[in-house]
């Protein structure tokens, strides 16, 4: 499937380098996409690709950039890590849940941004863990 960045299909997206399958589940209890060593609590998911873009760009592993399609199985919320810290009214349509994500399908095709925007971001992560801050709660 090919996405546009500009294009609100009303999908939910997740960004990773996992290698899932639809039908598989993403859930709580996993290693964190960003944090080294931390096991997460949430599943983290948004409705636009820029956002879905970045968490497959950044993410930690080996592994190739994905950006799934997936659907929530149960209650989610405001993701507070960028909206009420660093985005109010979540522009990022950025969400957590405590239940699974169900994987829907996979975006095979999107842009990814420059390698000057990505190293920009790279460093202020950096920045930020250097002062003991962990991008995802």
């Amino acid at each position: 499937m090919k996405a546009e960045a500009s294009t609100e299909t009303g999908s939910w997206y997740h960004g990773t380098k996992a290698d899932l399958e639809t039908g598989d589940l993403i859930t709580v209890g996993r290693q964190s996409n960003f944090a080294s060593r931390k096991v997460m609590s949430w599943v983290y998911f948004t409705a636009t690709l820029d956002a879905a873009i970045w968490g497959a760009e950044l993410a930690v592993g080996e592994g190739r950039e994905r950006i799934y399609l997936v659907e929530p199985t149960g209650p989610y919320e405001d993701d507070p890590n960028l909206t009420d810290k660093r985005f109010p009214g979540n522009p990022t349509k950025s969400f957590r849940s405590r239940d699974p994500l169900r994987v829907m399908g996979e975006v095979d095709e999107w842009p990814g941004h420059s390698q000057e925007r990505l190293e920009e971001m790279r460093d202020h992560l950096a920045r930020l863990k250097a002062r003991g801050v962990e991008p995802i709660d």
